[in-house]
């Protein structure tokens, strides 16, 4: 029997959805647990029941159900969300996404394409090379379309290309009555009426649940090179950062890893790059241009005390560089074996990002805990990955103060809590501090107006 102590109404909506969908709806323990976390350090949190929804018709009809009978509803997509986005911290409905996979249409002349929410990114890029288009916000794992969209997520690629906001065209979304909103056509810009594509981007799934998305794509540079240099120290490493982009270079990524992550990307990896503050750096464009963009950034580089440099020869030597880059989690669980990690993330204008890093550093080296910085430093973004024992109170409390006193630095830096990780659970308590009362009741008022019984993802955001 599904969820103890479950009301009436929800033994209904179970009953009905179960009517309506047969087996694709499911109240085993497994398929719920599975459904009650993501990748974060947050305490799993379990539906009353998972359906694995197969088509756009198919999630309006279940959100009526659910909506008719007054039971939360939790959309889900790969899971990878780091805040606790998908715990069902009030039970209810986990409405799986991830079978929604259809690629709709693919426009080249538009350089644009229509996808379902359960398309992931590497998806999409292996359907479109052929046609020298790619999609370029990068968040790493297998994320789908929809979380991307619903965590406003960002990546590698951003200080290039822009983030999810500046990628969705429009979308279509079931609202928490069941009825389908169209945000808006495919046009590149449009002044028409309030901008509803971006509500819904960075909502986490509590104004409704998002089933289509208008994507913009780009096209494949002609020439991409990428390579890494390392550093005596992050200062060093990150005000060489801030150069480059006040020289106006045009970089596709521009990542920083500290020793510490260093040492666990070599254990893991099997590489032997030297254990000092590293930025890895690609640049795209015609080969002329990369060529000049190059000799800029090594001038720079050098000039702050940067050397060794290793370039990528070739494709495959590229990608197994950025394959060291992707393991920065994986890796960082060899520090300490057993731990669990506390994920973070904070964002703060380029002309701060050194006094940010700077003062982390400084208060990690007070600490007991291992916590590997690495970042998207070329739009002010980095993280913490920190190790701790949960079943240690002392070291759990740690790792929450570090988190926490991160991300007040970075809103009195004028700043954000979260660049891309999103709200979720983990940074409700900071909304109010960033955006202050009357942001907030602005948001409250939007979600009470669109969901009057608060039935989307509950208990996720605002404080």
């Amino acid at each position: 029997m599904a969820g103890d102590g479950m009301t009436g109404d929800r033994r209904a909506a179970i009953a009905a959805l179960s009517a309506r969908f047969g087996d694709r709806v499911s109240t085993a323990a497994a398929i719920r647990d599975q459904h009650g976390h993501g990748e974060s350090w947050h305490p799993t949190a379990l539906p009353d029941a998972v359906f694995f929804a197969a088509s756009e018709a198919e999630v309006a009809d279940a959100v009526s159900i659910c909506a008719a009978h007054r039971v939360p509803i939790v959309a889900f997509g790969a899971g990878t969300s780091v805040e606790g986005q998908v715990q069902a911290v009030q039970g209810g409905v986990s409405i799986d996404l991830s079978g929604m996979k259809r690629i709709i249409a693919v426009r080249p002349d538009d350089m644009d394409c229509t996808v379902e929410p359960g398309v992931t990114r590497v998806e999409l890029n292996d359907f479109i090379r052929d046609q020298g288009l790619f999609f370029p916000v990068d968040p790493a794992g297998e994320a789908t379309f929809g979380g991307m969209a619903s965590t406003r997520a960002s990546g590698t690629n951003a200080v290039r290309y822009g983030t999810m906001k500046d990628m969705v065209l429009s979308l279509r979304a079931v609202l928490p009555d069941g009825s389908i909103l169209r945000t808006g056509q495919r046009a590149k810009k449009s002044s028409a009426g309030y901008d509803l594509t971006r509500l819904f981007i960075g909502a986490e799934g509590t104004l409704g649940i998002i089933t289509e998305l208008n994507l913009k794509l780009a096209g494949i540079p002609e020439q991409v090179s990428a390579a890494t240099c390392s550093f005596p120290d992050m200062e060093r490493a990150v005000r060489t950062v801030v150069e480059i982009l006040q020289c106006g270079i045009a970089m596709s990524r521009i990542e920083v890893a500290d020793e510490v992550q260093l040492k666990a990307i070599n254990l893991y990896c099997k590489t032997a790059f030297p254990e000092q503050p590293m930025l890895f750096l690609e640049f795209a464009g015609n080969a002329k241009g990369v060529a000049a963009e190059i000799e800029i950034v090594r001038d720079l580089a050098q000039t702050n005390g940067g050397s060794d440099f290793r370039w990528a020869a070739n494709e495959e030597e590229r990608r197994a560089l950025w394959h060291a880059r992707y393991m920065a989690v994986a890796s960082s669980k060899l520090l300490k074996p057993g731990a669990r990690g506390m994920s973070t993330d904070v964002c703060v204008p380029i002309s701060r990002l050194v006094e940010c890093i700077t003062a982390t550093k400084a208060d990690l080296d007070r600490s007991s805990l291992p916590a590997p910085l690495v970042g998207h430093v070329g739009d002010g973004n980095f993280h913490l990955y920190i190790l701790f024992d949960p079943d240690d109170p002392r070291e759990a409390a740690e790792a929450m103060r570090i988190s926490e006193d991160l991300a007040a630095r970075a809103i009195a830096m004028e700043g954000t809590c979260t660049g891309e990780h999103g709200v979720g659970l983990g940074k409700r308590k900071f909304m109010i501090e960033e955006l202050g009362d009357p942001a907030v009741a602005t948001m409250r008022a939007i979600k009470a107006a669109l969901d009057p019984h608060n039935l989307m993802n509950p208990g996720k955001m605002l404080p």
